[in-house]
């Protein structure tokens, strides 16, 4: 559709006295209502494009559907323009027969911006969904050198954020060899995860055993549960985790890593899927001036 980038008029100043005048490239945002037989289930701020995909993951993270047989297709509705012409803003899904509809629970109050993927939630109770896929034993690894890697990886495919810095991704990589699978951008973070779990579930990859999902903001408890809600066994944040990401992650058994820059990281659950090879474990105490500065 080509409404990713919009061009603006913008005005550059510096503190030199610089006035410079040109166009900019800005990420697109709009509304886009999800609609599940007809009726709608939530509206969420989005960048639009894979937005098959953004309904499809979307579902996976509420705990409606988790095959890919149970989505079986998905259409834009006439738009809310004055001449009722198509805005490619309102989808509506239709799901398998036998497949349960979503409670009425799951509908959002009102709109979710691009920065709160569970906002709108009716109760505090809703906001905790129960997975079909079970990650405790998931058998995957992960050299460390080899996820030293995905942060280059990541941005490497960022092509929209390139042009405007104003987009989160998520990528899903495969455990053993490090490949991308799937990429995606959105200005909401959660939307970046629902498309690549949308992907994930359009292409019958579900549950997502040996992957690593990466974002390239922080890790919340929201990006936790999509994870766990695909059967992703790794989630992996350039930025901070939450307290509870980290508390949902120990207890499903989920491995949790943050502050990830390529040369480091902080690992806050589920170590043990990490090899780290010739790394070795360093207490406070083992570093140098740790007995000068009193550590002990």
């Amino acid at each position: 559709m080509g409404r990713v980038m919009a061009r603006r008029q913008v005005t550059r100043l510096t503190l030199e006295g610089e006035v410079v005048i040109r166009p900019d490239s800005l990420a697109v945002e709009e509304p886009l209502e999800i609609r599940v037989a007809g009726r709608s289930l939530a509206v969420t701020m989005r960048t639009p494009g894979d937005d098959f995909e953004l309904a499809a993951g979307f579902l996976v993270s509420e705990g409606v559907i988790a095959r890919g047989e149970d989505f079986r297709a998905a259409r834009y509705c006439a738009g809310a323009s004055k001449d009722n012409a198509n805005t490619y803003n309102i989808l509506d899904v239709t799901l398998a027969p036998g497949v349960p509809l979503p409670d009425p629970s799951l509908e959002r109050a009102f709109v979710t911006t691009s920065s709160c993927g569970l906002c709108g939630k009716a109760s505090i109770d809703a906001v905790r969904t129960r997975s079909a896929f079970t990650i405790r034993d998931d058998a995957a690894r992960v050299d460390v050198e080899l996820l030293a890697l995905f942060p280059a990886r990541l941005r490497a495919g960022q092509e929209t954020f390139d042009q405007t810095g104003g987009l989160h991704a998520a990528a899903l990589f495969d455990t053993a060899s490090g490949e991308v699978l799937v990429l995606r951008e959105d200005v909401g973070r959660h939307n970046a995860v629902d498309k690549v779990v949308g992907w994930a579930l359009q292409h019958d990859r579900l549950p997502l055993c040996g992957t690593v999902l990466m974002v390239s903001g922080r890790a919340s408890f929201e990006l936790t549960q999509k994870a766990l809600m695909a059967g992703i066994p790794m989630l992996v944040a350039i930025s901070a985790p939450s307290s509870l990401a980290v508390d949902l992650a120990v207890e499903v058994g989920m491995t949790l890593v943050g502050f990830h820059r390529g040369h480091s990281m902080v690992v806050y659950a589920g170590g043990d899927r990490i090899v780290r090879g010739r790394a070795r474990a360093v207490t406070e105490a083992d570093r140098p001036g740790a007995r000068d500065a009193g550590v002990a």
